[in-house]
């Protein structure tokens, strides 16, 4: 499953892997350090899933609950994040926009990349060097976390930078692959060179070594001065000329906007960073350089520690770790099997209804989304088991990969729900009342996605051919095989608005359940379980790496006063709550078609919810709403990932025909979101009546 969400972010694709011998010792080299931090990652995430389990049972069976779990656990999930991060970029799991890079020929897309991946590199080293510097003053001072515990805090912020460091080496390894350097002199530059500056900025130490006069320091230039030299010996003079110009211009654009007006900086801010996603930049890069620039140009001072800090402080929260772990429940639930028992018993039961078995994919997404909290792993899951199913029966394959799309964007609604986690801890609401709030919604959701099904096939008989009937021992027994699946679902949302076990405690009980499952029934032995616990820690890498990058540019917004003036400006117009909807609605469905999902999320709130808030606005209603338009999104072309994944998939059903399909669903969910505003009950009532 964990395959199918980086997949979906359709990256520029890898480079088929070579035998040993035949790679050169540096990619070797750094293949051999992303493999031992991408192992150690999977350990952790192993060790965080156990220690979670524990507490519950500590707790609810020996009445001895701890007092080191929740702290112990964060940590562990910081080293998944960051030591994660090069066996990400090795998988191309990162995602970016291609609305240009998929038309140009192969050498322009090369040479495009490897411009790319310097300017990402650019905010991946300032990082790596500040954080570094952030954790030997942690060490220095002797800092220790606030907890019981009594952590000394550079201990768990060594992964991060660590990791940081791992994840530089291996963009350089894909920029060495994508153009291997001429010669032994240009290939050993870098290298070098590397070395060269990691003792530069060891001697520079804790000391700035501003140069007077300026808002520079040595560290700075040696930096620069570095990556000029490594592009120009391992990419070429062009490539270098190119990043040089587009970086220095933005650089020198960024210091004469200091000063100037609230409404030119929000911009320039918003402009460099449509610039960047447009030509390929990764998201979190993009996001990261809009950051980057606006703390050393924008500021009265430059303040690029808060590339540390942000980068700790946003993803050291026990509140994200459920993010993995309902990611390796789902990963696990699609190794067991039980999706397709899933879907076969839905087919025996729905069968004679007209379009019984696209009914039964609804079902099984909304069924299967209530475990994932992933709908490309949804669409990967139907995708792979529904649709062929349903094309092999006759069903038009607009009718089915459209229901099949419309299905998969469930995942993020029903809970749980990964987005919600991720809302929840960005706006501050609670992530449990989230969820409650996205049941009945999800539930009716659903309801009219068959509705639709139902109607195509009055418009369009041949579309859907006649069901089949089944005889009630089949539909029992079917539904006997997917009993334990049942149970799980039960038990994991019932633990969770019981208010028995935190969403990460819910998840990783639902993922240890889900392993039992998959040894129970065959499906899992040790190579298969280490790929579904590394496949996870690249899923929660490259979405925690686009939190970390959006918190660096949210800093800079918020020291600007952007949000407060947006709000503002809100106020003064005085708008009504439904145009101020209809703007945000509109923006939301335009960046949907060409913005990963989460990126867009992360890359707006700091914007969006404080005029929300503003004009009176429910934040978890707008949590739901704010779902719903990323659900719209994720089936909305060109960048409709839910559309690339099942494309993958589908063989020789054409994208277009994918997305004729899936217009008349985007239709429902665009009213849908309409009723939402115009009965808001719908959505807070049951948060209400159990929260």
């Amino acid at each position: 499953m964990a395959d199918a969400i980086a997949a979906g972010s359709h990256p520029i694709p890898a480079h088929p892997a070579a035998p040993d011998g035949e790679r050169p010792v540096i990619v070797r080299g750094i293949d051999r350090l992303s493999d031992l931090a991408g192992f150690i990652s999977t350990v952790a995430l192993a060790v965080m899933t156990g220690v979670v389990v524990f507490e519950v049972v500590s707790r609810y069976v020996f009445n001895a609950p701890t007092t080191w779990v929740t702290e112990i656990g964060t940590y562990l999930f910081v080293a998944i994040v960051f030591l994660g991060l090069a066996s990400a970029q090795r998988a191309n799991a990162h995602v970016q926009v291609e609305i240009v890079v998929d038309r140009l020929s192969p050498a322009r897309r090369n040479a495009l990349e490897r411009v790319t991946l310097w300017l990402g590199l650019i905010f991946v080293v300032f990082a790596a060097w500040h954080t570094a510097r952030f954790t030997f003053l942690e060490y220095v001072h002797d800092a220790r976390d606030w907890g019981l515990l009594g952590t000394p805090q550079w201990l768990p912020q060594l992964p991060m930078t660590v990791g940081l460091l791992l994840f530089a080496a291996a963009m350089l390894r894909d920029i060495y692959q994508l153009r291997p350097p001429a010669g032994a002199i240009a290939r050993w530059t870098l290298p070098l060179v590397a070395l060269a500056l990691a003792a530069m900025l060891v001697y520079f130490g804790r000391s700035d070594w501003r140069i007077p006069g300026t808002r520079f320091d040595w560290g700075t230039i040696a930096i620069c001065a570095a990556i000029l030299v490594g592009m120009v010996a391992w990419s070429g003079v062009r490539t270098a000329a190119a990043v040089t110009i587009l970086f220095g211009a933005l650089a020198v654009v960024f210091y004469l906007s200091r000063g100037t007006s609230l409404l030119w900086l929000g911009s320039l801010l918003g402009l460099t960073l449509v610039v960047l996603l447009v030509i390929g930049v990764r998201v979190a890069f993009a996001m990261g350089l809009v950051g980057l620039l606006g703390l050393y140009f924008l500021l009265p001072m430059t303040q690029l520690p808060v590339l540390a800090d942000r980068s700790w402080t946003s993803i050291n929260t026990f509140t994200l770790t459920a993010v993995p772990s309902f990611v390796l429940m789902g990963a696990l639930l699609v190794r067991s099997g039980i999706t397709t028992d899933l879907f076969d018993a839905l087919v025996c039961w729905f069968g004679r209804t007209p379009g019984g078995l696209a009914h039964a994919s609804v079902a099984a997404a909304a069924t299967f989304a209530a475990v994932c909290g992933s709908s490309l792993a949804t669409a990967a899951t139907l995708g792979s088991v529904a649709a062929p199913e349903m094309v092999r029966r006759g069903y038009s394959p607009r009718l089915t990969y459209g229901v099949v799309a419309a299905g998969a964007t469930l995942g993020i609604l029903i809970p749980p729900s990964i987005a919600m986690i991720i809302y929840g801890n960005v706006v501050g609401v609670a992530v449990t009342q989230l969820f409650l709030a996205g049941v009945i919604p999800g539930l009716l959701l659903s309801a009219l996605f068959m509705v639709t099904v139902f109607v195509w096939g009055l418009l369009v008989p041949s579309a859907i051919p006649a069901g089949e009937t089944y005889p009630l021992r089949r539909k029992l027994a079917s539904a006997i095989g997917v009993l334990p699946f049942i149970i799980l679902i039960l038990a994991v949302l019932g633990s969770l608005y019981l208010g028995i076990a935190t969403p990460t405690e819910a998840g990783a009980i639902g993922a240890v359940a889900a392993l039992v499952m998959a040894i129970q029934r065959g499906r899992l032995d040790w190579a298969g379980f280490y790929g579904t616990l590394l496949d996870t820690v690249k899923v929660t890498a490259f979405i925690m790496l686009i939190v970390a990058g959006a918190s660096v540019m949210s800093w800079v917004f918020d020291f600007l006063r952007l949000p407060r003036a947006m709000v503002q400006l809100v106020t003064d117009a005085n708008l009504s709550p439904a145009l101020v909807m209809l703007i945000i609605v509109v923006i939301y469905l335009v960046l949907g078609c060409f913005i990963e999902s989460i990126a867009m999320m992360m890359m707006t709130l700091a914007v969006t919810f404080p005029v929300i808030v503003s004009i009176g606005l429910d934040p978890i209603w707008f949590g739901v709403v704010l779902v719903l338009l990323i659900e719209i999104g994720l089936v909305t072309p060109p960048v409709g990932l839910v559309l690339f994944v099942l494309r993958g998939m589908s063989g020789s059903v054409p994208l277009r025909d994918i997305s004729y399909g899936v217009l008349p669903y985007i239709g429902v969910m665009l009213g849908f979101i309409w009723l939402l505003y115009i009965f808001p009950d719908i959505v807070t009532w049951l948060p209400r009546t159990i929260g």
